[in-house]
């Protein structure tokens, strides 16, 4: 734990009254959770600063979390702090206005080969973004607040980023961190339903997604998602995205690759 970085985040909030949150394009479970699980736990904490996550692009399953806020204003940039979680590089941001603000806050769990911000905060052996959150909510729990709905997001991005608490980087932090967020109050039977219930069709995708994989003689498992399949299947990008999900626990596989087609191309 980084606790000189941590405090040096916490100053640069303090410094602030109005605070503005980025996140990176196609934002996963981990990077919606941190961003709108930061949000709450700022919002709680100094209700007198204004917190502003603008509008951007959300998965549908994630929709339940609740929508972004409007797009401020040139003025309103000027003088805000930025704070961008999950998002290692620059050109990954997804909302361009972030050069706008007077200054820059990075909390990312991701190698630090871009260090665009002036203040830093980077733990490459954390297993999220969301649980760097809750490091930081715990560390200073008598300023920062915490509640349910702050707790659901965090905890959300800790389960998905982890592969529910199944791959490297977790440790018995990882699980004292997501203890504290269950302690707030998580619904996890709500949380899980809305995370891994999936309708029939997207089983039949699953299927046809076993008999089209291919596996090299180097352990590495690939599959390729075209737009007519997606059509097929009636997939969303994410839903098709997800696909990366059924290779990961293949026996003797090493590494698991899935391309899917862009709606853009």
């Amino acid at each position: 734990m980084n606790l000189e970085a941590m405090r040096a985040v916490l100053d640069k909030i303090r410094q602030y009254d109005r605070l503005i949150l980025f996140r990176h394009l196609r934002p996963d479970g981990d990077c919606v959770g941190a961003s709108k699980g930061l949000k709450r736990i700022l919002e709680l904490s100094y209700p007198d600063k204004q917190v502003i996550l603008p509008a951007a692009d959300c998965p549908d399953y994630l929709r339940f979390l609740g929508e972004d806020d409007s797009e401020p204003s040139e003025a309103e940039y000027a003088d805000a702090l930025g704070i961008v979680v999950d998002t290692g590089s620059a050109d990954r941001i997804s909302n361009a206005n972030w050069a706008r603000c007077r200054e820059l806050v990075k909390i990312d769990h991701h190698p630090d080969r871009d260090p665009y911000a002036a203040t830093s905060w980077v733990e490459e052996e954390r297993s999220s973004a969301c649980e760097m959150i809750a490091a930081l909510q715990t560390a200073f729990s008598e300023e920062l607040k915490l509640d349910r709905q702050a707790a659901t997001c965090v905890y959300l991005g800790m389960v998905t980023d982890s592969g529910r608490f199944r791959y490297a980087g977790v440790n018995g932090e990882t699980m004292r961190l997501a203890g504290a967020m269950l302690d707030a109050g998580v619904d996890t039977e709500r949380l899980y339903d809305r995370l891994y219930l999936r309708a029939f069709e997207s089983y039949r995708f699953q299927s046809h997604a076993y008999e089209q994989m291919k596996i090299s003689a180097h352990g590495v498992v690939s599959l390729f998602v075209g737009r007519d399949t997606q059509e097929r299947f009636d997939l969303s990008f994410e839903e098709a995205s997800a696909a990366i999900g059924y290779l990961d626990s293949i026996r003797g596989c090493l590494c698991a690759l899935a391309f899917i087609d862009a709606p853009d191309g």
